[in-house]
């Protein structure tokens, strides 16, 4: 690794691994471990043992595999950043699909590797994403955000309507999710329990029309005005 990186021997990347195929999980840890600046320090099958145990080791990098059986590693990229500072996420994936891509860059992920990935190229990932670089491809990133602002216009367009229909904290839970906050993290800001925040989502994305909370998030960027915190003032192009 180069000097400025701040890893060593002495000083390895530490890496959380999160996959529900243990096979995949002791293969990657073997490939890893046999580096001398990397560690593996940790494990997990499944989201919520990924997200229970992750924090508490301080990883450096968590490689994630996309799809879990109680959730989905996008989510859990997106929550263990907002737990740990500094973290860069790797995700890890079977499947080469645009949208699962995208949802990741906007969840904040580092990278984005398939899993018939040759070894030296992952432990070269890992190296880079742990400097505090991107393994994401400028011109694949720049095509995709072309794409949704395509595909999100119509999405804008047919929601204008459906604003007007949110409550006051629907649109303060809205106003939130524009700003990449997490579940966690709006559960805080609006003093409500993850599950109440989950039920708003899901009650909002209804009334707008859309699937996915990136859609929602598109929404509220184009508003023109976000909802203050008692959910009044709320305009929209």
């Amino acid at each position: 690794m180069s000097e400025d990186s701040g890893f060593s021997a002495s000083r390895p990347i530490r890496v959380f691994l999160v996959d529900d195929h243990e096979v995949v999980r002791r293969g990657v840890q073997d490939l890893l471990d046999a580096e001398p600046d990397l560690e593996v320090v940790g494990d997990a099958g499944t989201a919520d043992h990924a997200l229970a145990r992750g924090p508490a080791l301080r990883p450096d990098v968590a490689i994630l595999d996309v799809r879990l059986p109680d959730g989905d590693g996008i989510t859990v990229c997106r929550e263990l950043r907002s737990r740990t500072p500094g973290l860069a996420c790797l995700m890890l994936t079977s499947f080469d699909d645009d949208e699962a891509l995208l949802d990741a860059i906007m969840a904040g992920a580092a990278g984005y590797v398939l899993k018939e990935i040759k070894g030296a190229d992952l432990v070269t990932a890992v190296r880079t994403v742990a400097s505090g670089r991107s393994t994401l491809d400028p011109a694949t990133t720049a095509r995709l955000m072309n794409n949704l602002r395509a595909e999100e216009f119509g999405a804008e367009s047919a929601a204008d309507g459906a604003l007007s229909e949110l409550s006051p904290r629907e649109k303060d839970v809205l106003a939130l999710i524009g700003e990449g906050l997490t579940n966690s993290q709006i559960g805080k800001r609006l003093y409500l329990s993850e599950k109440t925040v989950k039920n708003h989502i899901s009650r909002l994305l209804a009334k707008l029309g859309v699937e996915r909370r990136i859609q929602a998030a598109v929404i509220a960027a184009h508003s023109e005005e976000p909802p203050r915190a008692d959910g009044t003032g709320y305009r929209h192009r």
